[in-house]
């Protein structure tokens, strides 16, 4: 049984029929033994001190605090046999990713701190391809998810040595971020994966919410670091500069995909890997490189 103040916290948060879902999960015998031992003492886990110092500096009353890391935890307990439930039920990746997203902890937390994914810029920003193009974007002026208030906080914890005991919990948050898409967004692009979380679902969901807001529009930039690690986009002559945009998806992968067929060199190790996943993808489609 979880430990009285997990439960009053949980009760706080989002009410009783979420205490008795989590005795029921207490039971199951599949469950990742740290991830209960975690959930059932939040304060036992390695981060929570930094987890609270964090929530603090960025303006988090302490029950929200509280409140979010049991649900946090709460999440991470769930994930495995939710994991496990849509490899066994679901052959489409995207109906496996929409199980594994429907973590009611996670849920819970997105209706928590839903105020707390607000952004301080005039646009926000999506992206693709390693964590170092999201930074590209806000030094750029707009705003990524790791930079709203909440999304910086657990983008420096670790959480768990599992990654897809937490993926599902971002995926859950950039659908809630992608929502409050007001103005222009902006989509920076390393690499295209059709199957990625940002074609696959924050882009759709986006033209949801620009159905309903025409403000909303998209605006698409194809990136590539270049040999000293730079990051820099490719305009329509096939040339690095400072500022590329593109009305839609597909000019900007054509130029991308081009740029990395044409001209990337071998030796640039920074960008090899997009460049393999562009071959593999063109080989894949019966057009090998």
């Amino acid at each position: 049984m979880p430990h009285p103040a997990v439960l009053a916290g949980l009760q706080r948060a989002v009410g009783n029929a979420a205490v008795t879902r989590w005795v029921q999960r207490q039971e199951d015998p599949e469950a990742r033994e740290e991830a209960r031992r975690h959930a059932a003492d939040p304060t036992a886990h390695g981060e929570w001190g930094t987890f609270r110092d964090m929530m603090a500096q960025a303006g988090f009353p302490d029950g929200v605090t509280d409140d979010a890391w049991q649900l946090i935890l709460g999440g991470i307990a769930e994930q495995g046999q939710l994991n496990d439930e849509a490899m066994a039920t679901y052959a489409g990746r995207q109906d496996q990713r929409d199980h594994r997203a429907s973590n009611t902890w996670y849920q819970d937390l997105v209706k928590l701190i839903g105020d707390y994914l607000k952004i301080d810029t005039p646009t926000l920003a999506l992206w693709s391809g390693g964590r170092e193009v999201s930074d590209y974007a806000l030094a750029r002026g707009h705003t990524p998810l790791e930079a709203t208030p909440f999304g910086g906080v657990v983008d420096k914890l670790a959480l768990t040595s599992d990654w897809m005991l937490k993926t599902p919990m971002w995926n859950v948050l950039s659908k809630a971020f992608v929502n409050r898409a007001r103005g222009p967004v902006h989509i920076y692009l390393r690499t295209y994966n059709p199957d990625s979380v940002l074609i696959s679902q924050e882009v759709p969901q986006l033209r949801v919410v620009m159905a309903l807001n025409p403000a909303v529009r998209l605006i698409w930039h194809p990136v590539y670091a270049a040999a000293d690690g730079t990051l820099r986009e490719v305009d329509k002559r096939l040339e690095l500069t400072s500022d590329a945009t593109y009305p839609t998806r597909d000019e900007c992968v054509r130029v991308l995909d081009e740029y990395l067929r044409l001209i990337h060199d071998p030796a640039n190790a920074h960008s090899q890997k997009a460049h393999s996943e562009m071959s593999a993808r063109l080989a894949a489609n019966g057009n090998p490189q």
